[in-house]
C-alpha cells in the first residue's frame, strides 16, 4: 500500500512537471514585446535609447551622405519589435542584449558605411550613410524557377544588410510576408521594412540544420564535431560566416572582415558595455564557410 501510495506521488509530481514546461512563463511589455518567455527579460528599449541610436550613427544625415533623413530609431524599434519575442536582444540578461543590437547594428553599420580613414568623425561613424547601391553594374536578375524576376524589376543591393539578387528578395519577402521580388524598391522607400529584412536574416538560418546568426551569437548553437574541425564556433566570427561565407571568412584577416569587427568594437564601446566584452572567437579568419560560393543563395 505504501509503495503504491509512493508511486502515485511520484506519478502526480511528473505531471506536475510536465504541466510546468508546458504552461512557460510567458510575459507582456506592451507594443515591444508580448506573449513570450524572452518579453520577461529586459527589452531593448530598456537599454537603448534614441541618443545611443544617434551616437552610433552621428553622420547619418550629414549633407555628403546618400540616405539623408531615411533612417531613425523609430524605424529600427519598430522592426525589433517584431523579434524581440522571438529573442533579439531580449535573449540572457542586459549585457547579452546590448552586445547583440551592437553586433547586428555592427553588421548594419559596416554594410552601410561610407566613412573612410578621413572623414569626419572617423571611418566609424558614417553607418547608415546608404540606403541602395549607388551605381549597379548589373540588374542582378538570376533563372530562378521559384523566385523568377519581375519585368522591369532590378535587384541591386538595398537595405540595411544589402539584399542582391531576385532568388534573395524573393526569400527574403517571403519570410517578411513582403513582396520583395515585385516590389524590391521597398527597401530604399521603407527603413522599417529594411530593419525588418536585414532582421529575418539575422534570425533564420539560411539552410535546414544551420544555426542562425542570432544563435551562434547568444549562445544557443552547439557546434558539432565537424563544426569544431572547421574552426566554426559560437562568437561574433560565426555570424559573419552564415552571413557573407567564404567572401569574408577563411581568409586571414581582410579589410572587409576586420571592419565588420572594428564597427562592432566601437558601438560596444559607445553604448557602455567595452570592447573588451567582445566575447570570444569574434573573427572568423580560419572559419571554413558553412555554405561555399556557388552552394548557397541568400547570403549577399
Amino acid at each position: 500500500m505504501a509503495k503504491m501510495v509512493l508511486m502515485l506521488v511520484l506519478v502526480g509530481l511528473c505531471l506536475m512537471a510536465v504541466e510546468g514546461k508546458s504552461k512557460e512563463k510567458v510575459c507582456d511589455k506592451g507594443w515591444e514585446c508580448s506573449n513570450s518567455k524572452f518579453c520577461c527579460n529586459e527589452t531593448i528599449t530598456d537599454f537603448f535609447q534614441v541618443y545611443q541610436f544617434e551616437n552610433l550613427f552621428a553622420k547619418r544625415n550629414s549633407p555628403v551622405a546618400h540616405a539623408v533623413g531615411f533612417w531613425d530609431f523609430h524605424s529600427f524599434i519598430t522592426a525589433a519589435a517584431l523579434y524581440e519575442p522571438l529573442g533579439f536582444g531580449t535573449t540572457g540578461g542586459k549585457q547579452m542584449g546590448m552586445k547583440e543590437v551592437a553586433a547586428f547594428l555592427g553588421h548594419v553599420g559596416s554594410k552601410t558605411s561610407c566613412g573612410y580613414g578621413v572623414a569626419t568623425g572617423g571611418p566609424l561613424a558614417w553607418g547608415l550613410c546608404y540606403n541602395h547601391e549607388m551605381s549597379p553594374s548589373q540588374t542582378y536578375c538570376s533563372d530562378d524557377y521559384k523566385y523568377p524576376c519581375t519585368p522591369g524589376a532590378e535587384y541591386y543591393g538595398r537595405g540595411a544588410l544589402p539584399v542582391y539578387w531576385n532568388y534573395n528578395y524573393g526569400v527574403i519577402g517571403e519570410g517578411i510576408k513582403i513582396d520583395l521580388l515585385s516590389h524590391p524598391e521597398y527597401l530604399e522607400q521603407n527603413a522599417t521594412i529594411a530593419f525588418q529584412a536585414a532582421m529575418w536574416r539575422w534570425m533564420t538560418p539560411m539552410k535546414k540544420k544551420q544555426p542562425s546568426a542570432h544563435d551562434v551569437f547568444v549562445g544557443n548553437w552547439k557546434p558539432t564535431k565537424n563544426d569544431t574541425l572547421n574552426k566554426r564556433l559560437p562568437g561574433f566570427g560565426a555570424t559573419m560566416n552564415i552571413l557573407y561565407g567564404d567572401l569574408v571568412c577563411g581568409k586571414g584577416f581582410p579589410d572587409d572582415m576586420n571592419n565588420i569587427i572594428s564597427h562592432y568594437q566601437y558601438y560596444l564601446d559607445l553604448m557602455g558595455v567595452g570592447r573588451d566584452y567582445s566575447g570570444d572567437n569574434v573573427d572568423c579568419s580560419e572559419q571554413v564557410p558553412f555554405n561555399p560560393s556557388g552552394d548557397e543563395k541568400a547570403s549577399s
